[in-house]
């Protein structure tokens, strides 16, 4: 596998409940002129632009499975709510397997996931939204129902393949 000019990035695709209530909270707290995504959950950064990929996804049989929202966690400059599921990583790590030869050093690391509501602001900022949320938050549930791979473009991305875990 040899790597594409523009990666593709796979996320985790989350039934609608959980992405409206990540997505609203994304563009509360975002900055505008550099919120140009949704809210997401990011397996790989940078995967190779190749069949092979696409053909790994095609072929995957995994079931829909819940996740649980466990906390938030200060980024610097933002904040995240960290997810927790068995599941999840067992996935990510035989997509890993797979993949190794071509993994970047970020998506070598250990994986811990989590979906950004606030990035790029000042750490003061940062540090307020972390405060405020913390005070209402108790843990909940989601559910990881698919896969989405997406073409980085620089900044935008755009959607390449999407896969529907079994229900």
């Amino acid at each position: 596998m040899q790597m594409a000019q523009n990666p593709l990035i796979l996320t985790l695709r989350l039934d609608d409940n959980s992405q409206a209530f990540f997505d609203a909270l994304r563009e509360r707290h975002f900055p505008p002129d550099r919120n140009f995504l949704k809210a997401h959950l990011t397996l790989f950064h940078k995967l190779p632009d190749q069949p092979d990929t696409l053909e790994y996804f095609r072929n995957l049989q995994y079931d829909a499975f819940e996740m649980k929202v466990i906390g938030l966690q200060h980024l610097g400059a933002g904040v995240a709510f960290s997810i927790e599921s068995m599941e999840l990583q067992r996935l990510k790590k035989e997509a890993s397997l797979y993949f190794w030869p071509v993994l970047s050093p970020q998506d070598r690391q250990a994986f811990k996931p989590h979906i950004t509501i606030q990035n790029k602001v000042t750490p003061e900022a940062s540090k307020a939204l972390l405060t405020e949320l913390n005070a209402h938050f108790k843990p909940f549930t989601v559910n990881g129902i698919g896969l989405d791979l997406w073409e980085y473009l620089g900044g935008p991305w755009r959607h390449n393949f999407g896969y529907n875990f079994i229900k």
